[in-house]
């Protein structure tokens, strides 16, 4: 381990390691910059409003509500099922309260800025667990990759995946640092973010047990931090279950959104009636995807990324297809993946500094048109 890389002593950031991730939150803040710039010529031109867009669709709706009112609402489909508010998990939301009722913001408003702040408190730790795998140049190229990824516009909205990959970031390289109880504490509120958090408790779980087996030995901090990391998770899930009544409310409520797990069996037969509709082509395109990233999660395995590493971002990638989810969501749902982006940029980092910038700058243009391309459409992420 270099001197540069044992300074960056833990989970809560000193200025001298700010200063050393300063290239990666620049290069951030700059391609996001840009996908905002896109968004809001497109939006321009089109005559919407590219603010409303960012904080006031989809999945924003229902945080905000939950935010000004509280759990409870539910909307009765046609066929009679039922979409509730419980299917959102409350940090964020109670977040937004928080910050609309301290200053003179409106939730909706307040979400925006939660998910800017987390951003950048994201794109730190994925430098920092970058620089510490693979040195701080591919540490900041990681983290201005997850910048554009697809579906980064995500970012720069009220959604959760902003404030759930900064903690999860951070608990991975706490986990890498040997910080267990600081890796427990922070999975805490990640699993009061989104229910993904579980692909973060298997990777500390499956990283402590790995290292009991190898050392013949369990210290207390490890025992603490892997017993306190699932408890967020489970606080929301006995919290529905309280409420309804039902040991298994939560699970119950996530399958009448549709999100119910089923092994991938629905996105199998997404496939497959692309394969055999009109256009097969688009079942072979989606085919193509699919062996794409597979061929990616190969790479980190043969690039030998840490374990928690690994772990976690094998277990979002599994989490994210196993389900019965809309199709067009899996991608913004993988993208707290963030080291499936490691292999490509370790090969960015060895370019030069002008080739490289032109790559990152064409990216973050492509990431930007379909980002536009997507909010001012009627279809949600």
């Amino acid at each position: 381990m270099s001197h540069q890389q044992d300074l960056e002593a833990g989970p809560a950031p000193a200025p001298a390691a700010a200063h050393r991730a300063a290239p990666a939150l620049w290069g951030y803040a700059a391609v996001r910059l840009v996908g905002l710039a896109v968004l809001a010529v497109a939006a321009a031109v089109v005559g919407e409003d590219a603010l409303h867009r960012l904080k006031g669709r989809w999945d924003s709706v229902w945080y905000v509500r939950v935010a000004e009112h509280g759990y409870g609402h539910e909307v009765r489909l046609p066929d009679g099922g039922v979409h509730s508010d419980l299917a959102f998990f409350p940090l964020l939301p109670a977040l937004e309260r928080g910050l609309s009722e301290a200053l003179p913001l409106s939730a909706a408003t307040a979400g925006l800025l939660v998910s800017w702040a987390a951003s950048l408190a994201a794109a730190w730790g994925i430098y920092a667990v970058g620089a510490r795998f693979a040195g701080p140049r591919a540490g900041a190229v990681l983290a201005v990759l997850w910048g554009v990824y697809p579906t980064a516009f995500v970012q720069s909205m009220a959604y959760t995946e902003t404030l759930f990959t900064a903690f999860a970031a951070w608990s991975l390289y706490a986990v890498l640092r040997e910080r267990w109880i600081w890796a427990g504490v922070l999975a805490v509120p990640a699993g009061l973010t989104r229910p993904s958090a579980a692909a973060l408790i298997a990777a500390i779980g499956v990283t402590a047990v790995v290292a009991v087996v190898t050392e013949r030995r369990l210290p207390a901090r490890m025992a603490v931090g892997v017993l306190v990391a699932p408890l967020g998770w489970l606080a929301y899930v006995v919290f529905v279950a309280v409420r309804q009544g039902s040991a298994t409310a939560y699970f119950d409520v996530q399958a009448a959104w549709g999100n119910s797990i089923d092994g991938g069996v629905a996105l199998a037969r997404f496939v497959g009636r692309n394969l055999t509709g009109p256009n097969p082509l688009a079942g072979v395109a989606l085919c193509a995807v699919l062996v794409f990233l597979a061929w990616v999660v190969w790479l980190c395995v043969k690039q030998r990324q840490p374990l928690p590493v690994l772990v976690y971002c094998v277990a979002m990638v599994v989490v994210s297809l196993v389900g019965a989810a809309y199709f067009g969501s899996r991608p913004r749902l993988m993208m707290p993946a963030f080291p499936l982006l490691l292999p490509a940029a370790v090969a960015l980092a060895r370019l030069r500094d002008r080739r490289l910038v032109l790559v990152l700058a064409g990216l973050a243009l492509a990431s930007g048109a379909y980002g536009a391309f997507t909010l001012l459409g009627p279809g949600p992420p």
